[in-house]
């Protein structure tokens, strides 16, 4: 929990942004894994945690703008709840730390947003993610649950997008010390990589690691030797010569600040020249596209800039032909390098993506694409100081999509097929740093971790 001021800011910041109207905040309830006593590990909401710091369940907030007044629901433990999990301090005492004095049951809750509605008043909330919330909003507000997201509050929205976007000092801190943590998992993580143990074996570790330093990890890891399924959490494989292990994954602090860091390491301890020859495209993609942010920056074109890198060296490799800039502008790249180059984090490791991609990544100037690839592009917008971003290109070969792409001749005069059937069984590479947009460029938070080949090799538990 930040100091008190931070959060009196954040809420007046807003109240002067949103002008008028009742600002409705839904925290987290418990989530029950199998039977209500046995739930997963607690997460509150990140934007209630943004404005009110406060970090366990059965919360819920108000801000009239136009009473002046500020309102935390929730209820103390009783003697059950002490018996189970000890003494814990008042509502009312945790809500002064945070700089609110007006404190209420949550069974008051409904009856201040019934007094709103009948006096035609206006109640902003944002789209609820979990449909117990959604259910709650329906009996709240009397909005059938199946069309509460549509009702949600456009302009609330952005006015929280617009502060969450820009990370202060200390939000920096918190990202920077989780960073600590995570280069700590992946310096473990390189050294336990060689043939003959479990890709569990790996990820077992490393999340005992983000435990051990005081977070949890902040998404479940990819931890695997088939990197060309993207969102691949199978972790079943056993590690064999020549493979590649795809590691992305990231430590959330208890402040619920997050990071998100990918490396791809040879389980041999050395690339072949192949291996070599796609992990340094790769690098050059990510090291000129972090060169590139600063201020004002479209990320889109950023974005399109390593695309073209890629495809000047896979056509040094046979695999692509043709105008680089050619082959990008219709979208050939993509059979290599399918998703986007990155996306806003913070309190989430997807920032806000719980509030509307469009409305994080996009604006009314930059429009999402609807080609194949680029469409995937989260953050597309020009930068600003304050934004902290993942900057992850990769290249990989999916059989399923090549063997598609192929029997439809796409982007068959800028695509060597021949030569990548000879990748088929390559799998996919992938580097993530977590970059913070500064006044004259960007900067990669937290300690180095290793990425070149020599260091990376050196670094490999199969010396």
């Amino acid at each position: 929990m930040f100091d008190k001021k931070i959060y009196q800011q954040r809420r007046s910041t807003l109240c002067r942004q949103m002008k008028s109207g009742l600002l409705l905040f839904l925290g987290n309830n418990e989530s029950p894994m199998n039977y209500p006593a046995n739930p997963y590990h607690f997460r509150q909401d990140s934007t209630f945690l943004y404005f009110f710091g406060l970090n366990f369940p059965a919360l819920a907030a108000a801000i009239d703008i136009d009473e002046d007044r500020q309102i935390v629901f929730g209820n103390d433990l009783d003697l059950d709840d002490i018996i189970w999990m000890g003494p814990q301090p008042s509502l009312k005492n945790r809500c002064t730390k945070i700089g609110i004095s007006e404190v209420r049951p949550l069974a008051q809750l409904e009856e201040t947003l019934k007094s709103a509605v009948r006096q035609g008043r206006r109640i902003h909330f944002l789209p609820p993610y979990r449909s117990e919330n959604a259910l709650q909003l329906e009996k709240l507000l009397g909005i059938q649950h199946g069309f509460v997201k549509s009702y949600a509050s456009v302009a609330l929205i952005k006015a929280v997008v617009a502060l969450r976007s820009i990370k202060g000092r200390q939000e920096i801190e918190e990202i920077e010390g989780a960073m600590n943590t995570t280069a700590a998992m992946y310096q473990e993580a390189m050294a336990m990589t060689r043939p003959g143990i479990f890709e569990r074996d790996i990820a077992g570790r490393i999340e005992g690691l983000a435990l051990a330093g005081g977070g949890q990890m902040a998404f479940p890891a990819i931890v695997t030797v088939h990197g060309e399924t993207l969102h691949n959490h199978d972790h079943g494989n056993l590690l064999k010569k020549g493979d590649l292990l795809l590691i992305d994954s990231g430590c959330e602090a208890e402040s619920g600040y997050a990071t998100d860091i990918t490396r791809t390491i040879p389980v041999s301890g050395k690339f072949s020249p192949q291996q070599k020859a796609i992990y340094e495209t790769v690098l050059d993609m990510q090291l000129s596209a972090i060169a590139m942010i600063k201020p004002g920056a479209s990320y889109r074109a950023i974005h399109l800039k390593a695309c073209e890198i890629m495809v000047r060296h896979l056509k040094e490799l046979g695999l692509m032909k043709g105008d680089s800039a050619s082959a990008v502008a219709a979208g050939a790249h993509a059979l290599f390098f399918p998703h986007g180059l990155g996306h806003m984090m913070g309190l989430d490791v997807h920032d806000m993506e719980d509030l509307g991609e469009n409305l994080v990544g996009y604006d009314e100037k930059t429009r999402r694409s609807e080609q194949f690839g680029l469409a995937y592009l989260r953050l597309a917008k020009k930068l600003t100081p304050g934004f902290v971003l993942t900057v992850e290109p990769g290249i990989y070969f999916i059989p399923a999509l090549i063997d598609q792409w192929q029997a439809a001749k796409k982007a068959a005069q800028f695509i060597n097929y021949d030569a990548v059937a000879k990748y088929r069984k390559f799998g996919g590479i992938r580097i993530e740093d977590d970059v913070l947009v500064t006044p004259n460029g960007g900067r990669v938070l937290g300690k180095p971790i290793p990425k070149n080949i020599a260091d990376l090799e050196k670094a490999t538990g199969n010396k």
